[in-house]
């Protein structure tokens, strides 16, 4: 429960980490403390996350600090053992290059901030010194006579590869920084590796002061960046204990938001999980003292406010002269970036480098109906003079309500990224979803399509048709993403978007540069209208799976604004073409009938110069039958138009504007 503070509030922002101070980026907005409103509003979303979005259990953060522990002593074995086995060093080298015993494990991301989400996952980097190589690390060789991949059973991936408690291992060994993806006693594990420039793990070593970064690669630098940043991050928001505690709740609220959204992954375009923490530490710097439900409604107030491409930044970049690249907005390269969101730490770098104009799109769309759904809240809270409104704090299930992604659109496609094993489809996936950000935007987003989304959590099973030539082991192990689109049919040419090209592109200059690509290892596309899915997309969003989602989506149809205004547009037109034929029929029909009377009139000059007048008044009797019956129908035609019209002019009314119209007074007096 969120309290009151007393005193004045605080607004020096700065923090003070590896031997220097650093000052936030932007001025403090709202330094005052919460009133009795912010408090109650608060109340209610606590309510609603203690009963919607967990906390890890006590036993389950002591199984990862256990894990670490083995992680951390396995990682000091290999160091140990490469040092005295293979590189034949001393007893007090060895010693000394595996740290003396301290750890050598450092982790970032969520669980270093200490968020507890259950089933996260742990960002962990391994530092070793220079002597160990990469090659150490992952163990891989070619052969050169038989040109087979060789595994080193010494290398910390086998190592971790064949333990008891490891499962679903992986490593990407030619992404930009390299990295083993495994479950250890079921807890997710990233680790990275950082190489030191200096022969020894010192005893104080401190990965926030930038020396020790002098003298290291690239993919060293960028490991590294990772828990330095975290703990930058920790140190701007750690003023006071309450605010720290903010933070955390908020950024449990927008992690669990972002991922019922369909937004939560870096590498596929929105955001992850160190784009939030920055995104959330912004908005405490902004209002330090505010509660964590007003956090929450300015987070996305400042972000569907904020004017792109603008960076996000919370302190300045700063340049340590140790040769590497820092990010600055007057550089040419970075003139194309979208929405960059700025690391803290030297070397600053855009951490949101993968969001296109297409996934902005998306997220400023999220931003503002999170908006919409968090302000109604508080206006419903200001309004009641009851202090137990909605205190289950259900008012918020709005916003976290999951993405109807599968039915938003009327087109998708489907990926299957498909291989002949397990271990080789694992491996051959993380390579595939690293790019498949660059087919949505671009590749498929320059193709006249009005908006794209890419949904970013993965099936695993086979959705490629069966006439596909797929083996049995492929179908087997096969994982499936789908992209939603919709055509802009003002752009379209013809009346089919063909993305053949578009797909051979993506597959001879992206997929090809996977080494090595093993036969079976494939992409396979499939194109579906939205009632085609299948239905394993449906399940676990809506209740009653594939039906009640058709049946909220007719809903929504029948409910759209546009849709409604086009269907009225519709029947218009099908009204006014209709009144077009009925006055087509209707001259036609008056036609017809002045040429009747001709006949009639020159059929009487006729008689009246030489038959008897009889005749004539019987003649005179049919013919006035004849018109009778003309005149009926044509009356009849002139009732119905007239009502379809919604005029409610008599007969005679009529007639006599018809006969004004016939003689060209009608059209005087309008002109008149």
């Amino acid at each position: 429960m969120t309290t009151q503070p007393t005193g004045p509030p605080p607004t020096d922002m700065s923090a003070r980490i590896g031997g220097r101070v650093v000052t936030p980026a932007l001025p403090v907005v709202d330094g005052s403390y919460p009133n009795e409103a912010d408090l109650q509003f608060s109340k209610c979303l606590e309510a609603y996350s203690g009963e919607h979005i967990p906390i890890e259990q006590v036993q389950e953060i002591q199984r990862r600090e256990r894990v670490l522990n083995s992680m951390s002593q396995l990682c000091r074995e290999w160091i140990e053992g490469v040092c005295r086995d293979q590189l034949r060093m001393s007893e007090e080298l060895v010693q000394a290059a595996s740290g003396n015993g301290r750890n050598l494990m450092f982790t970032s991301g969520s669980f270093r901030l200490g968020v507890h989400e259950p089933g996260a996952d742990i960002d962990s980097i391994c530092v070793a010194p220079n002597m160990i190589t990469r090659e150490h690390f992952f163990g891989t060789s070619i052969d050169r006579l038989t040109g087979k991949v060789m595994k080193d059973p010494s290398s910390l991936a086998e190592r971790i590869r064949n333990h008891p408690d490891v499962s679903n291992f992986n490593a990407v060994e030619s992404a930009a920084v390299p990295i083993l993806t495994f479950d250890w006693e079921g807890v997710n594990i990233d680790l990275l590796f950082a190489r030191l420039a200096s022969s020894t793990v010192p005893a104080d070593l401190d990965i926030d002061n930038d020396t020790v970064l002098d003298g290291v690669d690239s993919a060293t630098e960028k490991s590294l960046n990772g828990p330095r940043v975290t703990n930058l991050i920790a140190a701007f928001v750690s003023g006071t204990p309450q605010r720290y505690q903010n933070f955390l709740f908020v950024v449990r609220c927008v992690r669990k938001w972002a991922k019922a959204r369909g937004l939560y992954s870096n590498k596929m375009g929105f955001w992850g999980g160190v784009n939030i923490n920055i995104a959330v530490s912004l908005v405490i710097q902004l209002y330090p003292n505010a509660s964590p439900g007003n956090l929450l409604r300015k987070f996305f107030l400042v972000f569907k406010s904020w004017r792109w491409p603008n960076p996000v930044m919370l302190c300045k970049p700063h340049d340590a002269e140790l040769g590497l690249h820092v990010w600055s907005a007057f550089h040419a390269a970075n003139a194309r970036q979208v929405a960059p969101i700025i690391t803290p730490a030297y070397p600053a770098m855009n951490s949101t480098l993968a969001v296109s104009r297409q996934t902005l799109q998306i997220l400023h769309e999220e931003f503002c109906r999170g908006h919409d759904v968090v302000d109604k809240v508080w206006k419903e809270s200001l309004r009641s003079t009851d202090n137990s409104f909605n205190s289950d704090g259900e008012m918020f299930a709005e916003l976290f309500k999951p993405s109807d992604f599968f039915i938003s659109y009327p087109h998708y496609l489907s990926i299957c990224i498909v291989g002949p094993s397990q271990e080789a489809v694992q491996s051959w996936a993380g390579f595939v979803e690293s790019r498949l950000r660059r087919l949505v935007s671009d590749l498929l987003g320059k193709l006249p399509v009005s908006k794209i989304q890419l949904w970013p959590k993965k099936f695993e099973a086979c959705c490629a048709e069966r006439e596909s030539t797929l083996t049995l082991a492929q179908r087997k192990n096969c994982l499936t993403y789908f992209i939603g689109f919709r055509i802009d049919k003002l752009r379209i040419r013809g009346k089919e978007l063909n993305i053949e090209q578009q797909i051979h592109t993506f597959k001879e200059t992206d997929l090809k540069r996977f080494q090595p690509l093993l036969p079976g290892q494939d992409i396979v596309v499939g194109c579906y209208k939205v009632k085609e899915l299948p239905r394993i997309v449906f399940e676990g969003t809506y209740e009653n799976g594939k039906e009640e989602a058709m049946k909220v989506r007719r809903k929504r149809m029948n409910e759209d604004p546009k849709r409604i205004e086009r269907k009225r547009m519709r029947e218009l037109k099908a009204r006014e073409a209709e009144m077009e034929r009925r006055k087509a029929s209707l001259q036609e029909k008056l036609d017809l009938l002045k040429a009747k009377k001709k006949e009639i009139k020159s059929g009487e000059q006729v008689q009246s110069s030489g038959e008897p007048e009889t005749g004539n008044e019987e003649d005179n009797k049919n013919d006035d039958v004849i018109e009778d019956d003309d005149v009926a129908v044509l009356e009849d035609a002139l009732d119905t138009i007239q009502d379809g019209a919604g005029q409610t002019k008599s007969r005679e009314e009529a007639e006599k504007d018809r006969m004004m119209l016939m003689a060209g007074l009608r059209e005087e007096k309008n002109s008149s």
